[in-house]
């Protein structure tokens, strides 16, 4: 799994979702698409490839609407195809999903799901949440993501659009990163936050299980016991261009490249005196002497 991106607002929403798409495309992904809520029907335009064949199908599309989410896809569940590519949409057409992570239980999942009657076109896992959100689905969408959080297994980050409510969107997750951008009128969802930082350098860094729901003026977030949950708004002020290649020809040469340069701005606000200073990191000159190696773990 790769990308995710979402939007609320009154910008023109397939341009957005593209551009955040673009910005996430470091990732690496063999399929791509979104889907925009548009006179009361989820429209979906999804392909195998690139985002430029993707933008070529939607020069044939008029999407209209005020909500959507998008998805770049690398195959976990299923081979790379349209029908296996992001979003996915439930049998009864009222709820499209976006997936990054794997659901360990899908199996289980999916063998009950057929059981009631649900049909599954595609091999992915993802698949399984759509039809799992509408079976929980009784009018409330929050309860329905929540109690599908609590019955799935494994990791994910999730974007949810339904019909019923056209002035909000869903995102949770679980071991799987994902923010909400916060705007003027507008809010957005992300899986790393280059895809956003044209819009807005606020966000909410969603912890494990908490679940945002996002309209235009607001955001509200919950824990899996339907508990609403306080958080601070983290300001990013870094750059755009830090967080992109900066014109080398991929990531893995501006990390290289950049390498003396962070080091540098990582240690210089701690010197002091000519002695660099660690004062919170409650870890003793002995401790640090007898230090042998140093392991660096890292995402993002």
């Amino acid at each position: 799994m790769c990308g995710i991106v979402g939007y609320i607002g009154k910008r023109d929403i397939t341009p957005v979702l593209l551009n955040g798409l673009k910005k996430l495309e470091y990732r690496g992904y063999d399929s791509a698409g979104i889907a925009v809520l548009t006179e009361n029907k989820i429209s979906v335009v999804k392909t195998k490839g690139r985002l430029t064949a993707l933008e070529e199908k939607l020069k044939n599309e008029n999407l209209n609407g005020s909500v959507g989410i998008g998805h770049t896809r690398w195959a976990t569940h299923g081979e790379p195809n349209d029908v296996n590519s992001h979003p996915h949409i439930s049998n009864n057409g009222k709820i499209a999903v976006v997936h990054n992570g794997i659901i360990e239980n899908y199996l289980k999942l999916k063998e009950f799901l057929t059981g009631k009657g649900y049909q599954f076109m595609s091999d992915t896992d993802t698949e399984v949440i759509a039809h799992l959100i509408e079976y929980n689905y009784k009018g409330d969408i929050l309860k329905a993501v929540i109690n599908t959080m609590n019955d799935v297994e494994g990791a994910y980050a999730l974007g949810v659009v339904c019909i019923d409510y056209p002035d909000r969107f869903i995102a949770a997750r679980k071991d799987s990163p994902l923010i909400v951008g916060i705007g003027k009128d507008e809010n957005f969802i992300a899986s790393d936050i280059p895809a956003i930082l044209e819009y807005t350098r606020d966000v909410y860094i969603l912890e494990d299980k908490e679940i945002a729901c996002i309209s235009a003026d607001g955001v509200e977030i919950y824990n899996l016991l339907g508990d609403k949950v306080s958080k601070e708004i983290f300001h990013v002020d870094w750059d755009v261009t830090s967080a992109e290649k900066g014109g080398y020809e991929h990531f893995m040469m501006k990390e290289i490249c950049e390498e003396p340069s962070v080091i540098k701005a990582t240690i210089s606000p701690r010197i002091q005196d000519n002695r660099i200073v660690f004062e919170k990191l409650n870890i003793s000159d002995e401790m640090i002497r007898n230090c042998e190696k140093i392991n660096i773990v890292a995402c993002g």
